[in-house]
């Protein structure tokens, strides 16, 4: 089929510009935010994350291209079977047929339909510009591609949404041809019609005058589809819903190509608590800090802290004004209540610290300190930071040295003695071995472990000693392992910072060390996690 140029005013009757009373979040992260530096998934992750995106009630979850690689092909073969989807649609994502050919012999449709998905969106040219020099062939041709390839996918028995590939660039350039390709796609029978800023640089003014010429010349659903090269995808995601857009795509944590796609951990907090447009459903959005760091954790990619909503740090405060203003009224430094995104409020605490902010640590803990202990902390804490130590970041290690003070001593090992060698054998290899005397339970035990390096062999040694007492250390995994020279003019000499973070698959804290002897400040750091995570376990199990 073809289509004929369209205008503006070729539509008898505009919609009106209003803000829709509910949008459709569309996540992508399986596709396009696969795409992102560093970020690789099994088949199995992928289901995980699918399992968290509809546990988050996100309305379509975009799986993957079927056929273009081994990994998607087995992703949606499993899918059907291991993926109980609950309030999600599962999108099989593809491109319109190549050119000059027909569409029930395309392989990429064929693929398609073959994915066993009940919706699928496929990507279609809307810029001149790239239908020239991409796919080498005329603007008529780009229209009837998108159009046979909806038709056919249309009357396969599948909802298709258009992604308008480049139409926001297109547009400013050719907006005859970004439109002809939108008629055409909705004539064919697409659902939606995506808009897509895929070099991420249009600014929200430009949305707003491109979507208010738009929208009123289209009778389809209009979606939008923003990267964040000019750090504007949430809020032109914002801005488009604002004019009418009832489909939003992003990703959770804002994964993606380059600079990413819209955040929708930013985007659906936005659109639900400040513009009062429904997305997810209501009683689901305390989840979104949890499943946020939960992919993270599964893509592999530490979590921002200060990612707006979610982020550890989206809620933290440290100012002593900012602190003791909000112990009388919580709303004074923050804009929501944490809670309503699963999130939280937390006192940090700094050698520029004063009582009231440590009272108020102290009560977020439920720890019971007097002001002899609160001045005590204090007094450590300044002293400690003057040292090098730098508790705002090692909430773990803060938390025992407020327990300590308030009298507290940890009942679980005490350590004699530990000794560390490294060999470095003629043939290149190297063998770490560690040595730990500890007292556990009244009974000296000493243990001798390898490990691949020396902070590695002290917490195999140690969970060799003390691992049958407390079979919680079975699910403490370091994370991460972080060191900085503190005196850089001093050399190899210099005090050494070590921070460690740590996980029982469902917490994770940091905890740090601070010494000349990088493996003493390891030491402090891998002794403080261990201690922690007995304590939360200890504490969960009674």
């Amino acid at each position: 089929m073809s289509a004929e140029p369209v205008h503006l005013h070729d539509h008898p009757l505009p919609r009106p510009l209003e803000m829709p009373a509910s949008v459709e979040v569309y996540d992508t992260t399986l596709r396009d935010g696969s795409q992102q530096e560093g970020l690789s998934l099994t088949v199995d992750d992928k289901l995980r994350v699918a399992e968290q995106l509809d546990h988050l009630g996100v309305a379509y979850i975009e799986g993957g291209w079927p056929g273009a690689n081994p990994k998607d092909e087995e992703f949606f073969a499993r899918a059907p079977s291991e993926l109980r989807l609950e309030t999600s649609t599962l999108v099989a994502f593809g491109s319109t047929r190549r050119p000059g050919a027909q569409a029930d012999t395309d392989e990429t449709l064929r693929q398609l339909v073959k994915a066993n998905t009940s919706a699928v969106c496929i990507v279609a040219k809307a810029w001149d510009y790239h239908v020239i020099q991409a796919l080498r062939c005329d603007l008529d041709e780009a229209v009837r591609m998108a159009a046979d390839s909806v038709e056919f996918l249309h009357h396969a028995g599948l909802r298709v949404f258009l992604d308008a590939e480049h139409f926001f660039d297109g547009y400013k350039t050719n907006p005859e041809f970004s439109l002809r390709v939108l008629r055409a796609a909705e004539e064919a029978g697409a659902e939606a019609l995506v808009l897509c800023d895929t070099n991420g640089g249009t600014l929200p003014h430009e949305v707003e005058h491109i979507l208010s010429e738009v929208i009123p010349a289209t009778s389809a659903s209009i979606g939008v589809h923003f990267h964040n090269d000019g750090g504007c995808a949430v809020a032109n995601s914002l801005a488009a819903v604002r004019l009418g857009a009832t489909q939003v795509q992003g990703c959770v944590n804002g994964y993606g190509e380059r600079t990413g796609n819209a955040d929708l951990c930013a985007a659906v907090p936005n659109l639900s608590l400040k513009m009062g447009v429904r997305t997810i459903p209501a009683e689901r959005l305390e989840r979104l800090t949890p499943v946020a760091h939960h992919i993270a954790e599964l893509v592999n990619i530490a979590p921002d802290p200060k990612q707006p909503y979610v982020g550890a740090s989206a809620f933290a405060h440290k100012a002593g004004l900012h602190t003791s203003a909000i112990a009388r009224a919580p709303d004074a430094y923050e804009h929501i209540s944490p809670d309503s995104v699963g999130n939280g409020t937390r006192f940090v605490v700094s050698e520029l610290s004063g009582r009231s902010t440590l009272q108020l640590k102290a009560n977020e803990l439920g720890l019971d300190m007097d002001a002899p202990a609160l001045t005590d902390v204090l007094a450590r804490l300044k002293d400690l930071e003057h040292r090098g130590f730098h508790f705002e970041v090692a909430d773990g290690s803060l938390e025992l040295l407020m327990r300590d003070a308030g009298g507290w001593k940890q009942p679980f090992f005490a350590l004699e003695s530990f000794r560390v060698s490294v060999e470095h054998r003629a043939n290149g290899e190297f063998t770490t071995e560690a040595t730990v005397k500890i007292h556990v339970d009244g009974e000296r035990v000493i243990r001798t472990a390898e490990g691949n390096g020396p902070v590695n062999a002290l917490d195999a040694a140690v969970r060799e000693a003390i691992g049958s007492k407390f079979p919680a250390l079975a699910e403490l995994h370091l994370t991460d392992y972080k060191v900085r020279v503190l005196d850089t003019d001093k050399g190899t000499g210099a005090v050494t910072r070590v921070l460690l973070d740590t996980t029982d698959g469902n917490e994770t804290w940091s905890t740090i060390g601070v010494s000349t002897n990088i493996i003493e400040a390891s030491w402090q750091a891998l002794n403080d996690s261990l201690v922690y995570g007995l304590l939360h376990s200890s504490n969960e199990e009674s």
